[in-house]
């Protein structure tokens, strides 16, 4: 049982990385850890998503534009949060919206999704977190994590979209400059069932406070 008398951080903490690096379950974990109330995203509540799976080139644009509507009220969900002065650990970042557009896309379809979800946006101005946490595992990794969860739309994810995704999250976060970054290779990690590992990375990161 994980006590609850910890100092969060941060106020506003996000956990990012590709399908099965183990973001929700991180951020679950260190919502328990340090108290924080966790805003996670709604994979399942995209009907296209699984259709997506099985015909990327079909249905990429109406997956990505349905992201980028729930990602806007999650935003509005955070500044209300953390307005009301709660502490929000969240399994995502809102900035992250091109990177999944870019890597699916086509050039027509990408320039007709920013310029819808800019106007998105417009009305859920995207607040930065105060800090990221960047998950890294290896393709095969992720591969065996996303077996082993059994998510039927899942299972048809091939190797080749995972190592893009990989590529393209790295490439992402030699960019991103909003948040402070501290990246976790959790090949040798499993935060989910070990305290240990889960209070490793804690510690890493209160290391890094202010």
């Amino acid at each position: 049982m994980i006590a609850a008398n910890r100092h969060a951080p941060y106020r506003y903490l996000a956990i990012e990385g590709p399908i099965g690096v183990g973001k929700t379950s991180l951020a679950e974990r260190l919502g328990e850890w340090w108290s924080m109330r966790t805003l996670l995203e709604r994979p399942l509540d995209n009907p296209f998503l699984e259709r997506f799976y099985s015909d990327m080139p079909r249905y990429a644009l109406p997956t990505q534009l349905h992201f980028a509507l729930q990602r806007a009220e999650q935003q509005r969900e955070a500044a209300k949060a953390l307005a009301s002065g709660a502490m929000l650990v969240a399994d995502f970042i809102t900035q992250k919206n091109d990177l999944f557009a870019r890597l699916t896309l086509p050039d027509d379809e990408l320039q007709l999704y920013q310029a819808l979800a800019a106007q998105v946006f417009t009305a859920a101005p995207v607040t930065a977190p105060e800090f990221v946490i960047y998950l890294r595992a290896s393709p095969p990794t992720l591969m065996a994590r996303i077996q082993g969860r059994a998510r039927p739309a899942e299972q048809r994810i091939t190797d080749t979209y995972l190592r893009k995704l990989s590529d393209a999250y790295d490439e992402f976060f030699c960019h991103y400059d909003e948040s402070p970054v501290l990246t976790v290779n959790t090949d040798p990690l499993n935060p989910l069932d070990s305290v240990a590992d889960l209070a490793l990375i804690a510690e890493r990161v209160e290391m890094t406070r202010p």
